[in-house]
């Protein structure tokens, strides 16, 4: 996995001030990208260990509420291999800091036994997180109103209540 962009201190990508992580790798592709050198597998740096305990190190500073994970595209194949790993350590290391993710995949569709991204290591992924923003850009339906989405079609979602529960259920910031 490459990494295209670490923010620190970010507070547009996510409640609270964030560490943000912009992975590399995107297959939507999808027109009016903000970010589309993230398409790009090889953009950026290679994830690394150092990088890792860099971000691990960063994120226990005390003005952070969380890490936001965003690129390119989290949920590729190759990059959940690698992101399994960096959330269950915050988890462990670092219970009380939240994790948003972003996805151009839609969770109900895609990342559900069956869908095209899922793999043997999505549900310890989605278990783990607190908020996934789905759905593909649509620049046809953006609305720079929005919170923390682009475009009308994507759905901020509450992963502990929709894993709980079954069914998704999105966050009041949907509102």
């Amino acid at each position: 996995m490459h990494i295209g962009e670490i923010i620190k201190t970010d507070c547009a990508n996510g409640i609270g001030i964030r560490l943000t992580l912009f992975v590399s790798g995107c297959t939507n592709c999808c027109p009016g990208c903000f970010q589309p050198q993230t398409w790009d597998f090889n953009y950026g740096i290679p994830y690394t260990e150092e990088i890792e305990q860099s971000l691990m190190d960063e994120l226990k500073k005390p003005y952070y509420d969380g890490i936001t994970i965003l690129g390119g595209e989290p949920f590729e194949i190759p990059n959940q291999e690698v992101l399994v790993h960096l959330i269950l350590r915050i988890r462990e290391e670092l219970p009380q800091k939240t994790i948003w993710m972003f996805t151009g995949f839609t969770y109900d569709r895609d990342l559900v036994p069956g869908g095209c991204r899922y793999t043997k290591v999505t549900d310890s992924i989605l278990d783990h997180i607190d908020i996934l923003v789905d759905g593909k850009f649509v620049e046809e339906l953006k609305n720079i109103t929005l919170k923390f989405r682009g475009s009308e079609n994507q759905r901020i979602i509450d992963m502990k209540k929709t894993r709980a529960q079954g069914s998704v259920v999105l966050d009041p910031l949907n509102d």
